[in-house]
């Protein structure tokens, strides 16, 4: 009501809003009186240390001392439900955790758990949402779905609602691959949620550690071009898979429209009047590089003009941005200033080098194997 005032300049309100909010009153009244009992306990510190981690003693104990029975969970639930509806997330948030610490339901309980994420998620506490994040995931995964696909959906559910603490996050950067990579995650990608490639690409490129992943989500990117195209995707083919360096220069200046456009990657950061978007400069930057990594990988003697064309750079610019890469040791070059040219240094693999990388991710991978069949097989003797 305060804000249809405000919005239309005007003291009186309709009717049938004013009807509304002696409803909404009248409703919360009634559950708060339903979860009192459970509620006055709980904020009790002295009762609250009688309970224990098993649920079955708490049930049996507020039942006998304290007359609180299912009932009064129950309304506990669609006391802090409908906090969540009214705008009280921080009421809500509690009400709910202390819900699962009596919930015997499991599916009532990971509903709770979802509805702590999102209300934490509503407050901006980046932290803590990703312990709730975490600890859904850990259900999801673990626990047996009435069917396959029930599972697919609730991980597509919390890959979307990451998005909202991966690009928050001060480690989101990283902590979008380590989930969004993995194979259950990605095959449910691949299947339902295609458009979510940008996020894991994005990561990716951004992410100064470039991980051993990387490679095998190029072969991903390949495989999904044909049914799937966003312009970062397409920037990681034309540099990784057709190595087409025009094309590349094409979508990365579309990247950087994607990144503006997008309401994760287009976070602003605001200086005093100054207002900038930091992953997109970190994206240019990175997508340069990798550009000028591979275009170095197949040419020995390139030309300053033509490299710069490639980075769409001005040639200043681009000769600058080769020095800084000399200077921290990031290539291994020469410029010739007389014929504007840059000479690649060879750069012989180490046997030993490629064994180690070749090696590296056999022992998680072996463990993904083993995990999947000891799923696969108990999956088989529940149906029996």
């Amino acid at each position: 009501m305060d804000i249809h005032r405000a919005f239309y300049h005007a003291e009186d309100v309709p009717q049938d809003m004013v009807d509304r909010r002696a409803e909404v009153v009248a409703r919360l009244k009634a559950l708060e009186e339903g979860a009192s009992p459970l509620v006055n306990f709980l904020q009790n510190e002295n009762a609250y240390q009688e309970l224990r981690a098993e649920k079955q003693y708490n049930l049996q104990m507020l039942n006998e001392r304290y007359q609180i029975g299912p009932e009064q969970i129950e309304a506990l639930y669609q006391y802090a439900k409908f906090q969540f509806e009214c705008g009280n997330y921080s009421g809500a948030a509690d009400y709910l955790y202390l819900y699962r610490t009596l919930c015997t339901n499991s599916e009532r309980s990971l509903s709770a758990l979802w509805g702590k994420l999102a209300a934490e998620i509503l407050m901006q506490n980046w932290d803590i949402a990703l312990e709730e994040l975490n600890r859904v995931k850990e259900i999801i995964d673990s626990k047996s779905f009435s069917s396959p696909l029930n599972q697919v959906q609730n991980r597509i559910w919390l890959m979307h609602w990451s998005l909202f603490i991966f690009f928050n996050h001060d480690n989101g950067r990283t902590q979008i691959i380590d989930l969004f990579n993995q194979d259950k995650y990605l095959n449910a990608i691949q299947t339902s949620a295609p458009h979510l490639l940008r996020y894991l690409a994005t990561a990716f490129v951004v992410n100064k550690r470039r991980r051993p992943q990387f490679k095998d989500f190029i072969k991903v990117i390949q495989q999904e071009q044909y049914s799937y195209e966003d312009p970062i995707t397409e920037f990681l083919a034309c540099v990784y898979v057709k190595y087409d360096f025009d094309a590349a220069q094409q979508k990365m200046r579309e990247c950087e429209e994607v990144i503006l456009n997008d309401p994760f990657l287009g976070k602003r950061a605001e200086e005093g009047n100054f207002a900038s978007v930091p992953l997109r400069d970190e994206f240019l930057e990175n997508a340069r590089l990798f550009i000028f990594e591979t275009y170095c990988r197949i040419h020995q003697r390139i030309d300053m003009g033509v490299l710069a064309e490639k980075l769409n750079l001005n040639y200043e610019e681009a000769e600058r941005w080769i020095v800084n890469l000399i200077r921290t040791s990031k290539l291994d070059a020469k410029i010739d200033s007389k014929t504007g040219t840059v000479l690649m240094e060879p750069n012989q693999p180490n046997v030993y080098e490629q064994l180690i990388d070749h090696t590296k991710a056999l022992s998680g991978r072996t463990y993904k194997l083993v995990s999947q069949l000891l799923e696969h097989a108990q999956t088989q003797q529940a149906a029996r």
